[in-house]
């Protein structure tokens, strides 16, 4: 598998943590490393705390012993980069899922920090080979290693900071939590939910008015030319032999309701003005 189908297969933020140590000018002790890294020289790899703690074979019968560390953040600072994840549940979701958000370095710039080592001598690292420079070939295998691991688990990053998987996940879960329970509306006594009087509703009243109307709103007029009757249109009835006059049927009714509603409305006015129809 050539380095392009590696870089290919790893999460972004696995290949931001190895091009750290690519940029490492002595290629050859960083070729070297890889190859333990590969050929499984790194035996074991554990946290204790924020510290990576590993066992590297190399020439030597016993094991050589690595240690690698990241300045942590303080409960402080971590304070403030949990309050910003907060805000978007889309970093709780992500992480959740295995996945580091894209835009996850916004959260700790924002803040002041930095999630990523900005060069080798941010990485703290010991190794009890007798060689002076540092990082050596155990050292970079290790390196190569958590670049893995954090394809894995991305919460092993965080956790070279100072937090594991379980707190912020549960720090992310109680801030939303709260943020939550203030937004919601404050629910009303029980009490004043009980009506203190009950009122009974008769049909026969529903559409009646009895108090008296201000005069100065009340508007009477006669109804405009178009009425229901013109709305409604021809009454479909059946066709008849014409009258003397040559009206069918439909419009003897029409005519004869067209009189019966002019005169209706007529008394309606004078109804509601009270006016006496004699």
């Amino acid at each position: 598998m050539t380095n392009y189908t590696l870089q290919a297969s790893r999460e972004w933020w696995s290949q931001r943590w190895l091009d750290l140590l690519d940029s490492y000018r002595f290629k050859k002790r960083l070729e070297r490393a890889r190859n333990y890294a590969r050929q499984g020289n790194v035996l074991s790899i554990e946290f204790k705390g924020a510290k990576v703690l590993a066992r590297v074979q190399g020439s030597e019968a016993e094991p050589y012993k690595v240690s690698l560390s990241l300045n942590a953040f303080t409960d402080e600072e971590w304070g403030y980069v949990i309050e910003t994840m907060s805000h978007k549940a889309v970093f709780a979701a992500k992480l959740l899922a295995g996945e580091m958000p894209q835009n996850i370095e916004e959260v700790f710039t924002t803040n002041g920090l930095s999630l990523f080592p900005f060069t080798l001598g941010d990485v703290h690292s010991k190794c009890s080979c007798p060689d002076k420079v540092n990082p050596c070939k155990h050292v970079g295998a290790v390196y190569y290693q958590l670049g893995d691991r954090f394809s894995e688990d991305p919460f092993v990053l965080f956790q070279l900071r100072g937090r594991t998987k379980e707190q912020i996940i549960s720090d992310l879960r109680q801030l939303r939590g709260a943020k939550v329970e203030a937004a919601a509306p404050e629910t009303p006594d029980t009490q004043q939910l009980i009506p203190t009087t009950q009122h009974s509703v008769k049909i026969a009243d529903f559409w009646q008015y009895n108090e008296p109307l201000e005069s100065s709103l009340v508007v009477i007029a006669p109804s405009s030319s178009e009425t229901v009757l013109d709305t409604l249109g021809a009454i479909p009835l059946a066709k008849a032999e014409d009258n003397a006059v040559n009206l069918t049927s439909s419009d003897v009714v029409m005519k004869y309701l067209e009189t019966v509603y002019k005169e209706v409305s007529q008394k309606a006015i004078l109804a509601a003005m009270n006016v006496g129809t004699g």
